[in-house]
């Protein structure tokens, strides 16, 4: 899903994979996070890892 996409349904602001990603790249799991064009998409098990949060604790 896309950056953007993904930060909303967690409940963060729209830039924070961006910000996440340029201060602590380390946190994402390998494979989790890319750039496609220029779109940054992220997996639900790097969202799991940055937040904390997983995706079944969450109301959608």
């Amino acid at each position: 899903m896309s950056a953007g996409e993904a930060s909303k349904l967690w409940g963060k602001s729209d830039n924070y994979v961006r910000q996440m990603l340029a201060k602590y790249p380390e946190k994402f799991p390998a494979g989790s996070v890319r750039k496609i064009g220029k779109q940054l998409v992220v997996t639900p098990q790097g969202m799991e890892a940055v937040t904390g949060i997983r995706k079944n604790d969450l109301d959608i």
